[in-house]
């Protein structure tokens, strides 16, 4: 296959397709179905991304858990490890991973990052924000923040001890600062995710 035109969107895919397709078009596979990703984000979402991943990783240095910032891998399994059987594989903007054993096959993270941060983009609507927000919470994602650029806004959610996320407090934005229970003692402010943005 040359082009991602050339694929039956209505088939079942796994992982082992997934990783076979050598397209430009970047693609995640949820449930076994296609999803297009959104073209290339745009300055807001790039700088809000570098600004969060470069905290982060500042942070992480000489700690056990990673971070890691779009194109990433991320296949959400539950028993199954088969690339045969797995079909669930997304792209998060940025996410951390402190369960190092599921980052030994080099091809991203296998099973869920402890905290995963996406940057919304004009071209997200409704339905994807609600297919990755009932995903992360069903594969067991601790922590999820989802931002959205044009408020300047932050809203996090915890996956309290029945497995369901849990929005913490308001929506923060500029003024306000985020911490972690994943990472004591990381704090981000606001002011410094959204700074000097074009």
């Amino acid at each position: 296959m040359n082009s991602i035109n050339d694929l039956d969107f209505s088939k079942t895919y796994t992982y082992a397709d997934y990783y076979s397709w050598k397209f430009e078009e970047r693609l995640e596979l949820i449930k076994g179905k296609i999803f297009k990703m959104s073209p290339a984000p745009s300055n807001a979402h790039q700088e809000i991304a570098l600004n969060i991943g470069s905290e982060l990783n500042y942070f992480l240095k000489n700690k056990t858990c990673k971070v890691y910032l779009a194109p990433f891998d991320v296949r959400l399994v539950r028993n199954e490890k088969s690339d045969q059987k797995i079909k669930t594989v997304v792209q998060p903007d940025i996410c951390v991973v402190c369960d190092l054993n599921k980052l030994t096959d080099q091809r991203g993270c296998l099973g869920a990052p402890d905290l995963v941060v996406e940057i919304l983009s004009p071209g997200n609507n409704a339905k994807e924000i609600k297919i990755k927000y009932d995903l992360y919470e069903e594969f067991g994602v601790k922590e999820y923040w989802v931002i959205y650029p044009d408020e300047q806004s932050l809203l996090k959610y915890v996956l309290n001890k029945d497995g369901k996320f849990v929005a913490e407090g308001r929506a923060l934005t500029v003024g306000d600062k985020i911490t972690t229970l994943i990472l004591p003692g990381f704090e981000l402010s606001l002011d410094d995710v959204f700074h000097n943005l074009i």
